[in-house]
């Protein structure tokens, strides 16, 4: 992992995004239950990501990693909230301005089988893209689109060819070749390797990390596995049900988490070493249904150190040392 940056800026300002989504289910579910049902997917979640740094964000399958994703680049409106993008309100832009932005900040998706169109061959995804984008024109479009290929380290002939052609990993870094293709400053990356073999994720990432250093990328990488987050990330942001329960510089976060639920996921990541793997369980109990979240803390049904206040008053992010901030009443 590079140093982080000297002049880190704030390029992206998250600030109280909020998502819910309703689910109908049947209409058996509708009688029963007395009509549709709200889902929580975010809830005040605030953050800053730094121009040139890579922002690691972790928690259970659930908690709203990948809705937040969404609303970063706009597929989901979120209910509330802002985000500021250098220096700009995104919920307000229309028009030029929005394509403007949704050139700059592009995702890589989780499903490298599920997020390229079957029907296009390789070039003409990477051209729509530039086209869309007025970026090249003519023979410098090919040029480009030979480029881009070199990047990601895929053969020259990998451009007239068609997704079912290529193996998880290429089509990942045909994903990625795509994001890259409008010249973006920030990258999304949500579970990028999450789909692909242990070897395979080893090359994704130090390309990833390659990427960035040479195109002075800020990346927001979204995954689950905390040793890659530990490898990667320059700070780690820590969601659970919709919310962050903690953020730090990577290295203070995996030596002396201040929340319950982060020492918990550090206990539970698996260890290579069998004298160190422990018995023990990391976290008791399942993650709550966001249909149904509890009251107080959200985290305090499986909390081991949890009492009375706990139970009913939400805890606020505060600050327990200079860039490490926590939500948890202890």
């Amino acid at each position: 992992m590079t140093a982080m940056p000297d002049a880190a800026a704030p390029l992206m300002i998250v600030d109280a995004l909020s998502k819910s989504f309703v689910r109908r289910g049947s209409f058996v579910d509708r009688i029963k239950q007395g009509g549709s049902k709200t889902v929580r997917a975010l809830h005040d979640v605030s953050l800053v990501v730094r121009r040139g740094e890579t922002l690691g964000i972790v928690g259970e399958s659930g908690c709203g990693k990948s809705t937040l994703a969404r609303c970063l680049v706009r597929l989901h409106r979120p209910d509330g909230g802002r985000i500021v993008y250098a220096g700009q309100d995104v919920l307000a832009l229309a028009g030029a301005e929005r394509r403007t932005y949704n050139r700059r900040v592009q995702m890589v998706f989780q499903d490298p089988y599920g997020s390229l169109n079957p029907r296009m061959s390789v070039r003409q995804m990477l051209a729509e893209a530039i086209l869309f984008h007025r970026l090249r024109k003519g023979a410098a479009v090919n040029q480009r689109i030979a480029e881009l290929l070199e990047l990601v380290r895929l053969p020259t002939d990998a451009a007239d060819r068609y997704p079912h052609e290529f193996s998880g990993g290429q089509r990942q870094r045909i994903g990625i070749a795509r994001a890259l293709a409008v010249e973006p400053e920030c990258l999304i990356a949500d579970e990028l390797v999450s789909s692909l073999d242990v070897s395979v994720q080893a090359q994704i990432i130090n390309l990833l990390l390659e990427l960035q250093e040479r195109l002075h990328l800020t990346v927001l990488f979204i995954a689950h596995d905390l040793r890659l987050v530990r490898h990667i990330s320059h700070r780690v942001a820590v969601m659970y049900l919709g919310s962050i329960v903690e953020l730090a510089e990577t290295e203070r976060l995996f030596t002396k988490p201040a929340h319950p639920y982060t020492a918990a996921l550090l206990k539970a990541a698996p260890e290579l070493d069998p004298a160190r793997r422990s018995v023990v369980e990391a976290v008791r109990g399942e993650l709550p249904s966001p249909l149904d979240v509890p009251p107080g803390c959200p985290f305090h049904p499986r909390c081991p150190k949890v009492f009375d206040r706990c139970r009913v008053e939400l805890p606020l992010l505060r600050e327990r040392a200079a860039g490490h901030v926590a939500a948890c009443h202890l």
